[in-house]
């Protein structure tokens, strides 16, 4: 099995989590294969000055566009704060054009994708990015498949991750591709991290979206359900408090929120068992009761369907100590 050559694309801002993540899954893998199959890591940027990240550490370029004219085995592009608003980096897109879209694998840590998308290489794809801007991704590349709530995907030679840490599952999953689960586990555990995260990204994004006027229809009934979670909401209800017809306040739903009023009220009750989840002992009953979930069973059914954790793993990954 020959070297594995890796670019990692970094440029001004650039999250450095997004970088370091990666680099060191590989550099663990490195401590457990033998020479021949090592992966050789270069970070690659416009020039070759040193680059200020985004939490204020600098980093050196390894090589610049122009030194990097070679095909890789795996580019990666890291993502940082400012990238999806901003412009596209022509050499960048230039680069990745020419030599990242003829990588075995190439792809985005974070919102790296936006750097993928004005290079045009996202047409045609599932990709993921950071929950936060996963919407603007699908808004300015329609063309792209977005998936809102994978940790990474992969679409033929492309290969994308969520948010920040995603990058280090992104890399474990490509190591277990490239030399098994066995060096994968491995890995993780030299890094003290899991070897596959459970559930998706939307287990840290709020399923809520804004509020609406509380004069219009859609804003009484948003604040009646927020302060009456644990009364049964059904669509007629919510009607009498719109003042509105069932049809029409279930399509007011749609139009504006674009999901129904079960699905909105069904929300309302995660978020809101979450953040009884992650600051209190509150038994699990109890939090499915005062959220108004009919038991515990469809709490987590609903957790399952929406999250994909239970309410109890979501307890042991996010409770606040006291």
């Amino acid at each position: 099995m020959a070297n594995r050559d890796i670019a990692m694309v970094i440029h001004d801002g650039v999250q450095a989590l997004d970088v370091a993540g990666p680099l060191d899954v590989f550099a663990a893998a490195n401590g457990f294969l033998p020479e021949r199959d090592h992966y050789r890591c270069q970070i690659v940027a416009r020039g070759k000055e040193p680059l200020r990240s985004s939490n204020g550490m600098r980093m050196m370029p390894d090589l610049s566009f122009a030194e990097a004219s070679r095909i890789f085995h795996t580019v990666l592009v890291a993502g940082g704060p400012d990238l999806p608003d901003s412009p596209a980096d022509e050499a960048m897109s230039a680069w990745l054009q020419r030599w990242g879209a003829q990588a075995e694998r190439y792809g985005s840590i974070c919102n790296g994708a936006f750097a993928l998308g004005h290079a045009g290489l996202l047409d045609g794809k599932v990709v993921t990015t950071h929950w936060l801007c996963s919407a603007n991704l699908a808004a300015r590349y329609p063309m792209a498949r977005v998936e809102h709530d994978r940790i990474y995907a992969r679409d033929d030679r492309l290969v994308t991750s969520a948010g920040v840490t995603a990058g280090i599952d992104l890399s474990l999953a490509l190591v277990c591709e490239d030399h098994g689960p066995a060096i994968s586990l491995a890995c993780a555990k030299a890094l003290v991290v899991v070897a596959q995260r459970q559930g998706g990204q939307s287990q840290f994004s709020p399923l809520l979206l804004p509020s609406y006027d509380a004069a219009t229809p859609l804003g009484k009934v948003q604040a009646y359900i927020m302060s009456h979670m644990s009364e049964a909401l059904p669509v007629e209800r919510l009607s009498e408090i719109a003042g509105v017809s069932p049809r029409s306040i279930a399509r007011l739903f749609v139009k504006e929120l674009g999901q129904t009023p079960h699905e909105f009220v069904e929300g309302v009750r995660i978020d809101n068992a979450r953040n009884l989840l992650e600051a209190t002992d509150t038994a699990l009953k109890v939090v499915a009761f005062d959220c108004g979930f009919a038991s515990p069973d469809q709490m987590r059914s609903a957790f399952q369907r929406r999250l994909n954790v239970t309410p109890l793993q979501y307890r042991e990954s996010f409770r606040v100590a006291s």
